[in-house]
């Protein structure tokens, strides 16, 4: 199973297109027997919607959800590899072309911004891409 991303959680709502399953995201330090001591620990609760599909599902029942790995990878390049990219990009070419480094900065926040602007608006095509599926908890 080293091919898949594997997350355990909770089916919360099913309705004929999405299943909800809401997974807990934990910190490091989550488990450590003294985070509730000093408040590093956290917890924080994500829902994931994952096309319905048959099988005896109900709502509260455990399950997995599984993701292949190289999607996760290319989620990573997505969100934070390319956009990191580019705004050095536009930064070090413009602070190289002469532009006030306030100018050369901006710009390269903004251009980070456009990025993400337009990764928003193919958020569908995305969401299609990335295809999550629910199995049965081992």
């Amino acid at each position: 199973m080293a091919d898949e991303l594997i997350h355990t959680g909770r089916i919360v709502e099913i309705t004929p297109r999405f299943t909800t399953v809401e997974i807990v995201s934990q910190t490091a330090c989550g488990s450590c027997h003294a985070a509730g001591f000093c408040g590093m620990g956290e917890a924080v609760k994500k829902a994931i919607q994952v096309p319905t599909t048959l099988g005896g599902w109900h709502e509260g029942q455990e399950v997995q959800v599984v993701l292949r790995r190289s999607m996760g990878f290319k989620a990573v390049w997505l969100a934070y590899v390319i956009p990191l990219c580019l705004l050095l990009a536009v930064l070090l070419g413009l602070s190289a072309a002469g532009v006030r480094e306030l100018y050369a900065g901006l710009a390269g926040v903004a251009a980070a911004a456009v990025y993400y602007i337009i990764l928003w608006l193919f958020r569908e095509r995305l969401r299609n891409e990335y295809s999550f599926y629910i199995k049965e908890n081992d």
